[in-house]
């Protein structure tokens, strides 16, 4: 049987290190790091979202600020609010939570956002830092697959990886992080030709094609591991329904370690966003040693592992 990896343990020993950075920056008189998070209209799983991240910030002692807009808020408005917000010294990280109403330039605000306060890693300047690892912000979701896979390989020298899903926000950062850990990399998406019998040759799969339960268990060699990023809800036969991830999650169980949907790769982005800020708040104040988001990346301890 395949070992559960625990991405709720794996979350909050990462958010007791978050919190002891917090803890040190306000001892040596800095004030703690701030969040800021703009919602514009009124998303339901954005308002869900924004819930969860402000919790979270309070755990650790993050600062966290609000700035709910209405729908119709225009997008000089909205480009002056992070114009401003830009300029706080009080503010150390910035999220404007996706999706925007139509008639906002999404990519143009993203761009709007200081790369030193973008705690999502989503400006091109931190895109273009990762892709030539020469420091910025990591995504927050990236960096948590990162963590969950070295809690199982710590050393991913010459692995076999195969990502599937290409998209800026998970799969091309994800594939830019495997490289730099010297792993051999093939990214893939849903319209590869041959897409089984490349994932059976490799040693990992990280799963991020927003395509319920695509990988089979004949897609995976015995030993694998598997990092599924996907999460759908899905009607059962019973009417219910429930969310799965983009691994048949139950024909896999010959692997050597797999996340569950939920609980798996979810609680490490919001963990990360924290760790993020705490990274941009530390360059902010000038202390050298928090360059590059996957510091965090150190393999976890290794008990955060169950059997199915």
């Amino acid at each position: 049987m395949a070992d559960i990896i625990d991405g709720r343990a794996i979350a909050r020993q990462l958010d007791e290190k978050t919190k002891a950075q917090v803890d040190e920056l306000v001892a040596a008189g800095h004030s703690a790091p701030g969040l800021t998070v703009i919602l514009v209209g009124e998303d339901p799983a954005s308002e869900v979202y924004v819930r969860r991240k402000i919790k979270a910030c309070e755990k650790v002692g993050i600062r966290s600020t609000e700035h709910r807009l209405p729908a119709d808020t225009s997008q000089e408005d909205l480009l002056a609010l992070i114009d401003q917000l830009n300029k706080d010294e009080d503010v150390h990280g910035i999220l404007c939570q996706v999706p925007l109403p139509d008639h906002i330039d999404t990519r143009l605000v993203l761009r709007s956002i200081s790369p030193e306060k973008d705690v999502d890693g989503f400006h091109p300047v931190n895109v273009g830092r990762l892709s030539t690892g020469t420091g910025g912000i990591v995504p927050c979701t990236p960096l948590g697959v990162m963590m969950l896979l070295k809690s199982v390989i710590p050393d991913l020298t010459g692995k076999d990886v195969v990502v599937i899903g290409k998209s800026n926000i998970v799969g091309k950062p994800v594939a830019n992080l495997l490289l730099d850990a010297e792993a051999t990399v093939t990214v893939t998406h849903i319209y590869t030709e041959g897409l089984p019998e490349i994932c059976r040759q490799a040693d990992v799969i990280v799963a991020a094609a927003g395509a319920p339960e695509l990988v089979k268990g004949h897609w995976v060699k015995d030993g694998a591991v598997i990092i599924d990023v996907g999460i759908t809800r899905k009607e059962g036969e019973d009417g219910k329904t429930k969310l799965v991830g983009d691994v048949k999650f139950d024909e896999v169980q010959h692997a050597k370690a797999v996340t569950p949907v939920p609980g798996g790769v979810g609680p490490m982005t919001i963990a990360c966003l924290l760790a993020n800020t705490v990274q941009a708040a530390r360059n902010l104040m000038g202390y050298g040693d928090a360059e590059r988001g996957d510091d965090y990346a150190d393999a976890p301890d290794r008990s955060m592992h169950t059997t199915a």
